[in-house]
């Protein structure tokens, strides 16, 4: 029986971080463009072998990250990595895209924050008329900065709420700073209609997939994988519906698990937690969208009727609008046919 192609089920996206979306080969002209020398590990033309799960293997990995979002100091450049995102995401058969952003990170190079978020939003405009892709912005606070900076970028979210920003997320190391810390953030963010979509229970343990939800309210948690070790909350997260966007190639690079056998994909799919399956930094961990669906496909046993709900779990959990969820699930079924 033949296979069907994962690059051709339709899916949504819903865990991209920004640098972390650049081409090798973008990150190494713009390098060149700009006279950024690059490490062996971001210009050898393989991932980087990354540990995050200590502070130096983390420290390391950010490092990195920083030095790639060095080398994006133009809005051409912002232009560029969002169109070829977004061409990538059409070509695995994404039909959404939502990628996360802290503007701040940018703001230096591109004449304040304000003028950056502007900057950022054109470009995701440009990108759907370029490629047909339906795309929105997560705008995401750094758990390392202070919580004042995050109700600012709350405050500055909301107000670009009709521009296309569909969600507050807050990311870096889950091992800094309590999610409570950021509390008044995350009420300015869903006052104003926007979804909370925090980062928790990667590179901690369950407590920080249930501090999402208890101090932020999260309708959407980034990674939690992590809550498999915990039944109860599994079972929290499936009574609540709350998606888990699982990312399975970047808990291995990071070392989350030691390989992709190990990433809880089936503890979830059986506790009834809904997914979304995402890439998170392909930059550096070396695979794209369709490529997390063959993880689940090859190391975990789905079938293609358990694999198409994934998709349309993704696309239930996607901001989008009714007739473009209505066309993804229509594919969707075309895809099983």
């Amino acid at each position: 029986m033949a296979v069907r192609d994962l690059r051709t089920l339709p899916k949504a996206h819903l865990h991209l971080h920004f640098t972390g979306s650049m081409r090798p080969s973008t990150l190494l002209e713009l390098a060149d463009k700009y006279g950024v020398h690059l490490p062996a590990a971001l210009s050898g033309g393989e991932p980087p072998k990354l540990r995050a799960t200590d502070e130096r293997g983390w420290f390391r990995f950010q490092r990195l990250y920083d030095i790639a979002r060095s080398c994006l100091r133009e809005p051409e450049d912002i232009r560029r990595l969002v169109r070829e995102a977004a061409e990538e995401d059409v070509r695995d058969g994404g039909h959404w895209l939502e990628i996360q952003v802290d503007p701040t990170s940018y703001a230096p190079r591109l004449g304040g924050l304000i003028p950056a978020l502007e900057i950022i939003l054109d470009a995701v405009d440009e990108a759907m008329r370029s490629t047909g892709l339906g795309m929105r912005l997560i705008v995401a606070a750094n758990r390392m900065k202070h919580p004042l900076d995050a109700r600012t970028l709350a405050r500055l979210a909301v107000r670009f709420r009709d521009r296309g920003i569909v969600g507050f997320g807050l990311s870096n190391d889950e091992r800094r700073g309590f999610a409570r810390d950021f509390d008044r953030a995350f009420t300015i963010a869903r006052s104003g209609g926007l979804l909370a979509a925090p980062h928790g229970g990667e590179l901690t343990g369950p407590g920080s997939v249930r501090d999402c939800l208890d101090d932020l309210h999260a309708s959407r948690v980034g990674h939690g994988v992590r809550a498999a070790e915990d039944p109860a909350l599994l079972a929290r997260l499936a009574a609540a519906g709350v998606t888990c966007e699982v990312c399975p190639a970047s808990n291995v690079a990071l070392g989350v698990y030691d390989k992709p056998e190990d990433v809880p994909l089936r503890r979830l799919w059986e506790a009834g937690v809904p997914m979304a399956l995402g890439a998170d930094d392909p930059l550096l961990f070396g695979s794209r969208l369709a490529a997390q669906y063959t993880i689940a496909r090859e190391a975990h046993g789905f079938t293609d009727s358990e694999l198409a709900e994934l998709a349309r779990q993704s696309v239930r959990a996607a901001s989008m609008p009714a007739d473009a969820r209505e066309r993804a699930l229509t594919g969707i079924e075309e895809w099983l046919a």
